[in-house]
């Protein structure tokens, strides 16, 4: 809240908690009694939050909070979906975009992974590297559209050529028919913790896949964007990877649980 008493001790507009705004007045009296006089005229007189020194670059620092924003949004989205969640956050959110002039579409990786939906007429997905490059995608029978993205993206970061292929279908398939025959998954497709474990065991002798595995480490606080609400194995491995994941507030169907 605007801190009234500091705005009319000294003519300057400052922002404080609510709570440290309602009490002041007590405790301003509290002091006067004490003391004879407060040494205090307002609540921001009494902060002693230091974290305004630590920032040396302002522009950086709003456009990370602005990111932050918009991946809350669409967390809050999310959860109202799954029924965690009141549209009353999604809300309050929603006019604290509007009050900073935020769009969605100010989420760099917004745009190429609904683009890249549109075009294979499948969940699709993007992730924006370090150096500025937006790597996309696409769910096929052998992938899931994150997996496909983190292979994509390692390839990029190493520098192979798309055409390359690190896992061959080879490799790939006996782990679908190990899920599907043995674990009574309905979902074939390698989620991204299955794709690492194999190209983690195909750089023991794959030099190419060796090199792409080392690049992992490079995604940490990369930006990505799913267009459907992911299973709890692929957020939980892009989370701990460092991936700062939205998805739209969909699900790929009407199927809420699967395996």
């Amino acid at each position: 809240m605007i801190d009234p008493f500091h705005l009319e001790a000294y003519g300057e507009t400052t922002v404080n908690y609510n709570r440290d705004i309602e009490i002041f007045p007590v405790l301003n009296t509290m002091f006067e009694q004490i003391l004879g006089e407060s040494p205090y005229k307002s609540p921001t007189d009494m902060g002693v939050n230091m974290a305004g020194n630590c920032i040396v670059d302002d522009e950086a620092v709003c456009a990370a909070a602005n990111q932050e924003i918009i991946r809350r949004y669409y967390a809050a989205l999310c959860n109202q979906t799954k029924g965690v969640g009141s549209a009353g956050e999604a809300y309050k959110i929603r006019l604290l975009m509007k009050q900073s002039r935020l769009k969605t579409s100010d989420r760099a990786v917004i745009a190429p992974a609904l683009k890249r939906a549109e075009e294979t007429g499948a969940p699709a997905a993007a992730i924006e590297l370090a150096d500025g490059r937006i790597i996309t995608g696409k769910t096929t029978n052998l992938l899931g559209a994150c997996a496909a993205m983190l292979l994509n993206a390692l390839k990029a970061l190493a520098n192979i050529p798309k055409e390359v292929d690190l896992l061959e279908a080879a490799v790939i398939e006996p782990i679908q028919e190990l899920k599907v025959s043995s674990f009574g998954s309905v979902n074939p497709r390698l989620h991204t913790d299955e794709i690492l474990i194999a190209l983690s065991m195909s750089a023991v002798t794959n030099p190419t896949a060796k090199i792409a595995m080392e690049q992992l480490p490079k995604l940490r606080n990369t930006d990505a964007h799913a267009t459907v609400i992911l299973s709890e194995t692929d957020t939980r491995i892009l989370k701990k990877i460092g991936i700062l994941l939205t998805t739209e507030p969909t699900y790929e169907n009407a199927r809420l649980y699967r395996k």
